[in-house]
């Protein structure tokens, strides 16, 4: 065998995944004169695959913090979780069950998001104007200049095995606003439904639940809860796939911090793009 003929490791690879007509035409022309040429062919066909770091860098800026802001507490701005824009920059996406608790309105309390790096950070107003329960979901009108927005892929597409990521705020701002990214394989794409603590709780909503359960992506990462509402994104294409959820990590947040299971779940974008739908008719 000419060994000056083969393809390297890497290149051989990627070869082997090619369609069966093309693989027969280049089993023609890699030949020891012909070689070189075969591999500028073979690289120029490929599609190009953006680099992970790049990719985190076109991500970050669309991503926020969420919480609360009360002009008179102590501190003023609380940040509990994790959102990312969408649509034209002024609307963001997060979990709804981060703004369950009721606002202060005595106290002027407001939703709000916080942007910036380190310890320079600023606060912007934010509405809640819909909110998806079931699934955990929730969408936010923001004030200001619009944030770079985020594409939301086509989460029917996933696969189980494909390794995606998220970035988030794990715990918080204690370190700065800085968010962090975690690398999740998609682990199972499973049926499931919100349970109820007793018999007595199930009611016709539940019930058609039950029946009918939606999907939720199983990740085989750690979540913190400060991950709530992270996008979780396409390595090649920063399109967002899925929300975080932490809903269903077991425990309470301490527990959550010191012993987290590895297992993480992440609500899929097709239930965001019908929140999108519900709550803004006309949108694209």
């Amino acid at each position: 065998m000419n060994r000056k003929s083969l393809l390297p490791p890497g290149l051989y690879r990627i070869y082997m995944t090619l369609p069966g007509h093309f693989l027969r035409l280049t089993r023609r022309w890699v030949s020891k004169p012909r070689t070189s040429w075969a591999l500028i062919l073979l690289v120029a066909v490929l599609p190009a695959h953006a680099d992970v770091a790049d990719t985190v860098q076109s991500v970050k800026p669309g991503v926020v913090g969420v919480g609360t802001f009360n002009p008179t507490g102590s501190p003023r701005a609380s940040l509990k979780g994790t959102g990312f824009a969408v649509l034209d920059g002024q609307y963001v996406v997060s979990c709804a069950h981060i703004f369950a608790k009721p606002l202060d309105s005595e106290k002027k309390e407001s939703h709000a998001i916080f942007i910036g790096r380190d310890r320079q950070v600023t606060v912007r107003a934010a509405t809640l104007i819909a909110t998806d329960r079931a699934r955990d979901l929730a969408l936010l009108k923001i004030t200001g200049d619009p944030l770079p927005a985020l594409k939301l892929g086509d989460s029917t597409m996933a696969r189980e095995g494909w390794q995606l990521y998220f970035t988030g705020y794990p715990i918080g701002s204690v370190l700065g606003l800085n968010p962090s990214t975690h690398r999740a394989g998609l682990a199972a794409i499973i049926p499931i439904f919100t349970p109820v603590a007793a018999a007595s709780q199930l009611n016709a909503r539940t019930l058609r639940q039950a029946k009918e359960p939606y999907e939720v992506f199983e990740l085989d990462a750690i979540a913190y809860p400060g991950n709530s509402g992270s996008p979780v994104w396409h390595p090649d294409t920063g399109e967002v796939l899925g929300v975080v959820n932490s809903v269903y990590v077991k425990g309470a947040k301490e527990a959550a911090l010191s012993s987290p299971s590895g297992i993480s779940y992440a609500i899929p974008a097709k239930y965001v793009r019908a929140l999108l739908e519900q709550a803004l008719p006309k949108t694209p």
